[in-house]
């Protein structure tokens, strides 16, 4: 079964943060290390194949996803902390980086998959949450530390996503509500977010772009290795399905990777300091889905507090135009951009084929995105 493990490892404590050459020399080791696997041999005989890797470095550390064919959720979790062990060992550059995270993301829907695949006396428990809580604790005791600490995992994802923060270049903390100093001049009843509630809010955006594309990429492999579309497809998806529902049937491989593209292209604005404007329907979708995936991130380590909810609405608001895309999500709504009031408003087409095309001429969208048109060479 293919399992999905994810890694965080982190600078040693105390040292400065990387700068940008040092992150690119940081991504280029690691890429290269995990290349070179092709398979960790186990007990009993067990292996496991190592077929995809994403590597994201930031200045304080890197978040890896692994994707890695083994018998069992357990082998898998420990094949990857060896390999990524040893190979930040065996880097001069990384050798006293530490690795405090190293676990599978299994979707609900394939978790009794894993549960079968460990079979024997020694299997854990049925229960999916009994079963994490074993791990957690064997972990804690295997490191000598104490059983699961929620304040202190809240405390180092907030670190972690305040440090993500200044990757979001494309924005000021006034687009998260914080007001400036011509407004603070003002209106002495206008109150705006805080800084540090805008600064986790934008490192959450960034964190959660990791997940984002994650996911998006694990939902293209389930399409391709099905080979249909997401409306008759068995398998569990990710982000996927949460599109709007009644064009599931056009959700095959091949869109799902123009939507890959358009959110890579669209998060690429985001931290490159070129923004702009969000530049077509699929855009708008995919911002959803990003501050969906922002909010989770926050919300189950217990930082989403309505300062932070607060300036990622702030956000929202600033980057969308408009909202007519969630009309998609409203069967009631369908045709409405085609229909005589639609004109009226001035809503722009918001069937599926229009979706990769761009607002007007002056927006971007990625050309692998843009429907291809076949041409006739002569």
């Amino acid at each position: 079964m293919t399992y999905v493990v994810s890694v965080e490892t982190h600078i040693p404590e105390g040292a400065p943060e990387m700068d940008p050459l040092q992150r690119a020399g940081a991504v280029a080791i690691l890429e290269s290390g995990l290349d070179s696997v092709e398979g960790i041999e186990g007990p009993d005989g067990m292996e496991a194949d190592l077929h995809e890797t994403i590597v994201a470095v930031y200045p304080g550390g890197a978040l890896l996803r692994i994707f890695v064919d083994a018998p069992a959720l357990e082998f898998a979790e420990e094949a990857v902390r060896s390999v990524v062990g040893k190979l930040l060992e065996r880097s001069e550059l990384l050798a006293e980086w530490t690795v405090d995270r190293c676990e599978v993301q299994l979707h609900p829907d394939l978790a009794q998959e894993s549960l079968a695949a460990a079979d024997g006396p020694d299997a854990p428990p049925d229960d999916p949450a009994s079963r994490k809580a074993r791990h957690a604790a064997q972990a804690a005791a295997g490191s000598g530390g104490d059983d699961y600490d929620a304040a202190a995992d809240a405390a180092a994802t907030r670190d972690r996503m305040l440090a993500m923060a200044a990757e979001l270049r494309s924005f000021s903390p006034v687009m998260f509500g914080v007001l400036d100093d011509e407004d603070e001049e003002g209106d002495e009843h206008d109150f705006g977010a805080l800084p540090e509630d805008a600064k986790l809010a934008a490192g959450a955006l960034v964190y959660g772009m990791h997940v984002l594309v994650d996911e998006l990429f694990q939902d293209v492999q389930t399409l391709s290795r099905e080979r249909t579309n997401v409306a008759e497809c068995e398998r569990p998806f990710w982000l996927l399905d949460d599109l709007p529902e009644r064009y599931a049937l056009q959700y095959d491989a091949h869109f799902a990777r123009r939507f890959l593209v358009t959110a890579i292209a669209m998060t690429t604005r985001f931290t490159n300091g070129i923004f702009g404007q969000l530049s077509c329907v699929a855009e708008e979708l995919a911002l959803r889905l990003l501050l969906r995936e922002a909010k989770v991130c926050l919300d189950v380590v217990g930082l989403l507090d309505s300062g932070v909810s607060d300036a990622l609405e702030s956000f929202a608001a600033n980057v969308y135009e408009d909202m007519d895309h969630e009309w998609l999500y409203d069967d009631s709504m369908d045709g409405i951009d085609e229909s005589p009031v639609g004109e009226a408003l001035g809503i722009a087409p918001m069937s599926i084929g229009s979706w990769f095309t761009p607002f007007n001429a002056g927006r971007y969208v990625h050309p692998y995105a843009v429907k291809y048109r076949a041409t006739t060479v002569k």
